[in-house]
């Protein structure tokens, strides 16, 4: 699929390349349906996208209690009501409240099929924690509320109506579209993506992939760019344990497993793993000096240099973003210790939680913690094993896609290629030799992202935008068969 993908972009010819210019141009140049935030102005496929994300923002598909089984009958049942064959539309799953919807828009099949994804499963999210209840979807001061709202159900929402709106429309694209909504991505084991390769690769089987990982960032109210995930770090998962006899706590020994952890941690606390710049992030510094300006667009350009600038590095360092780009980080997340308040210690645990930069290996991050921390007392166990995957490549047809109906809906706002600090299940597919390109145009404020986090939102205007700019970006992708026919 991958070498047929190859062989397509391949042997373009200029006059290939001119009609596919011409396609995106007639699709960029469609007048926007974006909202300007009030429901009067919100069009059909605008009012069922906001429909379906009430539906499924209120259906719980939370790992401990949820049900994203619900969450994809749901969505087959709108599919086959806007007329997708039932064959087409199937909800599969290892166990029943662990379900994926994996539905087939069929095209000419002139070219290898494009997967489109979004996960059906949320963080957990505790009603004393919110500020209202976090399964019940509401509009409030030009956003939309609630639990999944913004990660990742808008985009689960924007497939759906997306995929009716085209439907409804009678187009023909000239590939297949595959639209899988997943489980498993926040929390629970081989159950979403990774669990539909191995059991349903050819449902799912594509030349590449769009999924979560880039969105457009504002600060400060002011739009700044639109990014494109094409990799991401690796997580891992370390226990650190210190033990001890124990005692009794009216006599203190000098060994106590609680300040010996502790002491470690604070040797951890103080380290910095070395900067390592790579394509991506080379790229996206060189593209955000030109946005930021000031100081910090000086520092930017200061660590793309070779070597990069030390005083580039100290002051990007102090924004945890950046200092996140630049190097591997581990941090300790979790801390059990003791077992009575009149009893020395005998066991202290931490949970250190590592999100390497592609290029450094498990080994060589465990071997340089075991060093920072100094202490052949503490033991080091990996509780959740690195898993890599490579980068995807810079795919000229998305990259140009991306960047002419960017250009379109936000006239100068540069598009930047970015890596993730978290993960996805972009990192299943690109193992799978799948590319996968994290892409929403959905703006959100850098300063604000409320994702994983309490009072979970998305801005109105910007969830429509989104919708706009997927909608003409599939299209985009999926619509050069009259650049065939030239050809021919």
């Amino acid at each position: 699929m991958l070498l047929c993908c190859k062989r397509h972009s391949c042997s373009r010819s200029s006059a290939t390349k001119t009609t596919l210019a011409l396609i995106i141009a007639l699709i960029v140049a469609a007048p926007a349906i974006s909202a300007d935030g009030t429901a009067e102005s919100r069009d059909t496929y605008q009012q069922m996208a906001q429909e379906i994300l009430e539906q499924l923002v209120e259906i719980n598909t939370t790992d401990s209690v949820g049900n994203t089984t619900e969450a994809a009958e749901a969505m087959a049942a709108r599919l086959v009501a806007a007329a997708f064959p039932k064959d087409d539309v199937r909800v599969l799953w290892p166990e029943a409240s662990k379900g994926n919807l994996v539905a087939r828009y069929r095209g000419t099949g002139d070219r290898p099929p494009l997967l489109l994804l979004a996960h059906l499963d949320v963080v957990e999210a505790e009603r004393e924690d919110w500020s209202f209840d976090p399964f019940v979807f509401f509009e409030e001061d030009g956003y939309f509320y609630g639990r999944g709202s913004y990660d990742d159900k808008a985009r689960a929402a924007i497939w759906v109506a997306n995929f009716i709106r085209m439907r409804d429309e009678g187009y023909t694209p000239d590939r297949d579209l595959i639209l899988a909504l997943t489980a498993g991505e926040e929390s629970g084991f081989d159950n979403g993506v990774e669990w539909l390769l191995e059991t349903h690769r050819p449902a799912i089987d594509a030349a590449y992939c769009l999924n979560e990982g880039g969105d457009g960032a504002i600060r400060n109210g002011r739009y700044l760019s639109n990014e494109v995930q094409h990799g991401e770090k690796i997580y891992m998962d370390l226990e650190l344990t210190v033990t001890n006899p124990g005692g009794h706590s009216s006599l203190p020994e000098e060994e106590n497993a609680i300040y010996r952890l502790a002491a470690g941690l604070g040797r951890l606390a103080e380290f910095k793993f070395p900067v390592q710049i790579n394509e991506i992030t080379r790229t996206y510094f060189e593209r955000s000096a030109e946005i930021e300006g000031g100081p910090i667009g000086a520092a930017m350009k200061g660590v793309t240099t070779r070597p990069p600038d030390p005083e580039a590095i100290a002051q990007l360092s102090k924004i945890p973003f950046y200092n996140a780009l630049m190097r591997t980080t581990c941090v300790a997340t979790m801390l059990d210790a003791g077992h009575a308040e009149n009893a020395l210690p005998q066991t202290a645990t931490t949970t250190v939680n590592c999100r390497m930069l592609p290029e450094d290996s498990p080994d060589a991050v465990r071997t340089t913690l075991a060093e920072v921390l100094a202490d052949e007392v503490i033991s080091m166990t990996t509780t959740w094993e690195a898993q890599s995957a490579p980068a995807s490549a810079l795919d000229p047809e998305v990259m140009r896609s991306v960047e002419s109906i960017t250009e379109a809906m936000w006239p100068g706002i540069l598009v930047i290629p970015t890596m993730s600090t978290g993960a996805s299940d972009g990192l299943y597919l690109r193992n799978a030799g799948i590319p996968t390109y994290g892409v929403s145009g959905i703006f959100i404020d850098k300063d604000d992202d409320r994702s994983h986090g309490r009072d979970e939102r998305i801005g109105v205007k910007q969830f429509f935008d989104g919708q706009e700019f997927l909608y003409r970006l599939v299209k985009a992708l999926s619509s050069s068969r009259e650049q065939g026919e030239e050809d021919r």
